[in-house]
Formats: structure tokens, sequence, C-alpha cells
């Protein structure tokens, strides 16, 4: 196996290997995999994603319903990941694996993503029946089945989980 440490800021880790096999759905074999492993580290998984480039690239995105996530947190759940992968031989050629948070540029995606962005400035899509509209402020509150936006004309705007289509933190600088 040739292992890759990616350092610096980011929360990302590589492990690129090379298998004999490969499996019809692999993306739910990986969550099945991964989601005892990162919870483990008190973290729950997000996504997978299989992109196929010139190198099969596997994303498992991670997060803490608490706190951030580092790249010892990640390198560790790479390399437990990474040998079942192998074990198993999901992939019959070579792959990257990349273990990483979701970063503030993607959506969230999971509920639990929201109470730790209590605070911070959101921008949340919401279909109501056929139309869309988009509601842009500070997230105020989140509960089991909606979320609380403070508007800049400080309106409090309740939306539920079911009609929001995609929601975005936008950082303040």
């Amino acid at each position: 196996m040739n292992l890759e440490v990616s350092a610096g800021r980011s929360s990302l880790f590589f492990i690129h290997v090379v298998d004999k096999g490969m499996s019809e759905a692999p993306e739910i074999r990986i969550k099945e995999i991964a989601e005892p492993i990162i919870k483990q580290e008190d973290l729950f998984l997000v996504d997978v994603e299989i992109k196929h480039a010139k190198l099969l690239e596997v994303w498992i995105l991670v997060d803490s319903e608490t706190g951030g996530v580092n790249v010892d947190v990640c390198s560790k759940i790479s390399r437990e990941i990474g040998f079942i992968i192998d074990s198993e031989e999901i992939f019959g050629s070579a792959y990257r694996l990349n273990v990483s948070s979701p970063g503030l540029g993607r959506p969230l995606t999971d509920r639990r993503q929201f109470a730790k962005n209590v605070g911070r400035t959101a921008k949340v899509k919401v279909q109501n029946e056929d139309k869309y509209s988009t509601v842009e402020g500070i997230l105020e509150d989140v509960n089991e089945t909606e979320l609380v936006l403070l508007t800049d004309k400080n309106e409090r705007r309740v939306i539920d989980f079911d009609k929001l289509v995609e929601t975005k933190i936008i950082p303040k600088i």
C-alpha cells in the first residue's frame, strides 16, 4: 500500500491503494464500513462520494457535533477504512481514499451539522409547494424539526427541515 499524507491546515488525509475486485454498490458498503470506525472517534459520517477521474477517488466526509475534525483523526480513520476496503477487494483498480471534513463551501446535509453552526450566518433555500425562495440570516436555533433564522431586518423565520432544499454557511471575514 502506498501512503500519502497531506499536512497543513486541511483536515485531509489520502491513501492510494490497488485492489482486485469491484462490488456493485461500493458507496453503500463503504458507508457500512466507515460508520462504526468514525463513530469511535466521536464523529459522524456526512457522506461518501466516489468520483471517476483518471484515478478513482473515494471521498469520506466526516464531521463533529461539537468541535472540529483534525488531520490526525482523519489519518487514523483513513488507515482503518483503507485496510478493510483492501481486505474486501472492493475496487478493481487503483484509487485514492480521502477522509476530510466537509468544509465551509459544502451545504449542510446532516441535521447534526446545524447545531454547531448556531450563531453563524446561513443562506437557506426553501421549497414551498412549487416555489423556491432563499433566506439569509443568523442561524439562531435548531431543534428536531425546524431551524430559526434571524434576518438582517430582525425578522425570525422558522423553517421546517422538510422544506429545506439547501443550507450553506456564509463565512464572515
